[in-house]
């Protein structure tokens, strides 16, 4: 991982985000490209009225992340990281999806049930569309924890790129569990995915749970806990985000529960 895309948005999870990137950026020996994206307002139809709100909620945005790059440029350059600032305006995912192209990790938000976070309805869009490994960060981490990583195993495609993505992370760690919870999907190859990770000198203990009767994300939850864990490694939306939202999600549990950064691929 050679470049890091982070959001820079003057919102509640930006200290996190920030603190996390940087911190990475240095121990990963890698480039952070901060994005500012101004979030332009639902548009309104034939409505001069909410036309002139709408500009004037996009000008009081412009000028609230202007003064928001001021104070983080401001602070970038006593910190021993190379970066760089783009500047986007309009869609959230779209902005963040387009700059990942050119990215190893994006690094975002978790939060889903802060109503003054744009990443409320982001997250799942960035995940799905972005291509690329998402990091969604707790708003209250300030850095990359590296005594511990918690691997949920399935067997599955996304399991599998989130596996693979978060290697570089993994070697970071002092520990690496890759825990399978007791499932009908439960395929029992995870001694062959620490047979993997070991070539790369990363070292899983592998660990058979019962699932815990609030669920699968709540099972890794809980042994993230257990273990003292500074990283979830997950697959992100291996079903549709019809059926999660439908039916209930790990992806979406984990989301709204984790204490802890989450490593996700889909």
């Amino acid at each position: 991982m050679k470049t890091l895309l982070v959001l820079a948005h003057d919102d509640p999870g930006q200290e996190a985000r920030i603190q996390l990137a940087v911190d990475l950026a240095r121990r990963l020996d890698a480039h952070l490209t901060l994005l500012d994206v101004v979030i332009l307002p639902p548009p309104y139809v034939d409505d001069s009225v909410g036309s002139a709100i709408s500009a004037t909620i996009v000008e009081s945005e412009i000028e609230q992340e202007a003064a928001n790059r001021t104070k983080l440029e401001a602070r970038l350059v006593h910190e021993d990281v190379s970066w760089d600032w783009q500047e986007r305006t309009g869609d959230l995912v779209g902005s963040l999806c387009g700059a990942a192209q050119f990215a190893d990790l994006v690094i975002v938000d978790r939060q889903l049930e802060d109503p003054i976070t744009p990443m409320r309805s982001a997250i799942g869009g960035v995940i799905t569309g972005a291509g690329k490994p998402i990091l969604a960060v707790p708003q209250d981490v300030r850095k990359f924890d590296d005594r511990c990583a918690v691997v949920g195993w399935d067997g599955s495609a996304a399991a599998t790129a989130a596996l693979r993505n978060a290697i570089p992370l993994l070697k970071l760690m002092e520990r690496v569990f890759l825990v399978e919870v007791a499932t009908d999907r439960a395929d029992g190859w995870a001694e062959d995915a620490a047979r993997y990770l070991s070539r790369h000198g990363i070292h899983a203990r592998v660990e058979r749970v019962p699932q815990l009767a609030l669920g699968i994300a709540h099972t890794l939850i809980a042994e993230a806990g257990r273990h003292g864990a500074g990283l979830i490694v997950a697959g992100g939306y291996g079903h549709s985000r019809l059926r999660e939202a439908v039916f209930g999600g790990v992806t979406r549990e984990l989301l709204r529960h984790s204490p802890c950064p989450l490593l996700l691929s889909h």
